[in-house]
């Protein structure tokens, strides 16, 4: 019976996946087209990788609870700018969200072949976040608090919440460019999280659905791996941004040192909940 339901699951949840992935802009230059990913469909299951998000009575779900109503206080702050920033999520707005992390301006016009894998791996990972989404359909936490958050509701509908397809997004990017940028692996991948924790600032997911995307872009990538294919495309990529380094005339992002600080900055640690606290008893 278990079978059966998570069979059913998976055919309807790889029909909503095709239409969200659709959604994926196709690398500059090309033309407009559905781009494909590089695993073939059921080629890699997530159900048997990912666990079961929290119900009542487990301590995580009452620590969702807990880190949604305390973020709430964030709204009007720098840090709350920011998770509306990341809402965004067409190309040039993701590679500037990495270009501090990356050391280099990035755009859909200077580094296209990077682009175009990440676009295509996006297939992949984005496809098991939307089965895992409509396996277990836990509901978004501002469905259980009606409280402000920082995204119009039409735009997340039928989109449960664990995992987080943006904060998998986000860790997509990330992977690729730590294994092509591993010197900055470090700012890399903290943007990462911070990209992630966005969505929880917003008000649109729980924690653990960030946690959640982590191990679903990874897990997923594991298996990318795999693929020639991939491999192939990888190291264009990697001769692209090697290249663009060693221009001097690349460009490079401002306003970094602010938002590094918003990026280090603590949203879930027990210093983080105290100055929270005080903010909302203001």
């Amino acid at each position: 019976m278990i079978r059966m339901k998570r069979t059913a699951s998976f055919v309807v949840a790889a029909l909503v996946s095709a239409a969200a992935l659709a959604q994926l802009p196709a690398p500059t230059g090309s033309a407009p087209s559905r781009v494909e990913g590089y695993l073939a469909p059921g080629a890699f299951d997530i159900l048997r990788v990912l666990p079961a998000p929290p119900m009542k009575g487990d301590p995580r779900y009452k620590a969702d609870r807990e880190i949604f109503r305390t973020t709430r206080a964030f709204y009007g702050t720098p840090r709350w700018d920011l998770a509306v920033n990341d809402v965004k999520l067409r190309p040039e707005d993701v590679m500037r969200d990495f270009s501090c992390a990356a050391g280099i301006s990035l755009t859909p016009q200077n580094a296209p072949k990077t682009l175009a894998v990440v676009l295509k791996t996006a297939q992949d990972t984005r496809r098991s976040s939307d089965i895992a989404k409509q396996f277990y359909k836990r509901q978004r936490p501002y469905e259980l608090d009606r409280v402000r958050f920082c995204q119009p509701a039409p735009e997340l509908a039928g989109s449960p919440d664990y995992p987080s397809g943006h904060a998998t997004y986000g860790w997509t990017w990330a992977i690729i460019l730590a294994e092509l940028n591993p010197d900055r692996a470090t700012e890399i991948t903290a943007r990462a999280r911070a990209f992630g924790e966005s969505r929880v600032v917003c008000g649109v997911h729980n924690r653990t659905a960030i946690d959640a995307s982590l191990m679903t872009a990874a897990s997923t990538l594991a298996a990318v791996r795999s693929s020639p294919a991939f491999q192939a495309d990888l190291a264009v990529a990697r001769a692209e941004l090697d290249g663009l380094r060693r221009e001097p005339a690349t460009a490079r992002p401002a306003q970094c040192d602010a938002e590094s600080a918003l990026v280090n900055q603590s949203l879930f640690g027990s210093r983080a909940a105290t100055a929270q606290s005080r903010r909302m008893a203001r």
